[in-house]
């Protein structure tokens, strides 16, 4: 049984849970951040409360998003940043520092993809996609961190796939980076937890976004995706709010090296 005055403290603990997901005063860095999931994150954070600034290697859609952060109320920056370039990425934290003050948040979610024959994979696609998938990832993670470390606090998440976890035909690159994705969030929340610092990871399944078109306006390859799918529906970019805050946010306190999977039953198909 437990004890009254146990019960009263848990009963005081449960009424601040609304405000665990609260990022007011928080500031947040998402990289890939002008497009599909990246956008769609960097605005859940917006509407949360935190004040975002988004990073793009181009300037297509960066100050357009930042914008939108602002109609949201909170401040709103964009970056130029070719986030595979060691020295661009420790300027833009260096900039993230100077500008704010701090980096409480960090978001990677630049990726791109390609699949090809394996016999015939192309070898500068396939060093592309390990480019952009996961150097710039590690590139900003080792940089942020710096950041947070300093700090004693921070909250990083990672953004892999389904394919992180499972293989398919024509896949040499895409899929082995997102594995790859998910290891280096293991071995990050291992080095860094006892320091403060939350290292996750998103594992989406296919996406309404640009990216995802192909697979999804192709009709046999869509049968396909939504027979895998247990709700029978492809993702959402609205799907990714949630998790984003949630992993953000101090309500994800003890999560920590996790790799949560956004993907509709994919994963228990």
């Amino acid at each position: 049984m437990t004890d009254r005055s146990e019960l009263d403290n848990l009963v005081e603990a449960a009424r601040q849970t609304p405000g665990l997901f609260d990022l007011t005063g928080r500031t947040a860095l998402v990289v890939g951040g002008t497009k599909g999931l990246g956008q769609a994150m960097a605005l859940g954070l917006a509407a949360a409360g935190a004040d975002v600034s988004v990073a793009s290697r181009g300037p297509e859609g960066l100050e357009e998003t930042a914008e939108a952060i602002r109609q949201l109320g909170r401040k709103g920056d964009s970056l130029a940043v070719d986030a595979t370039d060691e020295d661009q990425v420790a300027g833009m934290m260096r900039w993230m520092v100077d500008a704010h003050g701090r980096l409480d948040i960090l978001v990677n979610s630049q990726g791109v993809v390609h699949l090809q024959p394996i016999i015939d994979f192309d070898l500068d696609a396939w060093q592309r996609v390990i480019d952009v998938n996961l150097k710039s990832l590690f590139l900003c993670c080792k940089h942020a961190g710096r950041v947070m470390l300093a700090q004693g606090k921070g909250k990083i998440i990672n953004i892999s796939s389904v394919r992180g976890f499972q293989g398919r035909a024509q896949d040499a690159a895409y899929a082995p980076s997102k594995g790859a994705v998910n290891q280096l969030t293991h071995s990050l929340a291992i080095e860094w937890g006892p320091k403060g610092i939350n290292v996750n990871a998103i594992a989406p399944v296919f996406t309404r976004t640009a990216m995802a078109a192909p697979s999804l306006d192709d009709p046999a390859t869509r049968n396909w995706i939504l027979s895998r799918i247990a709700m029978k529906r492809p993702g959402e970019l609205e799907d990714l709010f949630g998790p984003v805050v949630f992993l953000a946010s101090d309500a994800a306190n003890f999560m920590n090296g996790h790799v949560l999977p956004v993907d509709g039953g994919w994963l228990a198909t």
